[in-house]
């Protein structure tokens, strides 16, 4: 009889980026093993769809540090 091998969960996650200059929301995945994130996919939004003051906060602070340009299917960090 075969043992099931135990598989670690993975975080998915996502957060405010803009992405070719415009607002919008980007899905990811950490990988612990090589220390770095993939990017699954964005969406755009509009940011008089988030109201409150927190998300507001949210959306200030991750657009600070998230800028990727989408081309060819393939998403680049920018410099900032």
């Amino acid at each position: 009889m075969a043992t099931k091998r135990k598989v670690r969960p993975r975080f998915d996650g996502w957060c405010f980026a803009i992405v070719n200059n415009r607002l919008a929301e980007i899905f990811f995945e950490n990988n612990d093993r090589k220390k770095k994130s993939t990017v699954w996919g964005h969406c755009y939004v509009k940011r008089s769809e988030y109201k409150t003051k927190r998300e507001q906060h949210q959306i200030d602070t991750d657009i600070k540090k998230c800028c990727f340009t989408y081309r060819n299917k393939k998403y680049t960090r920018k410099e900032t």
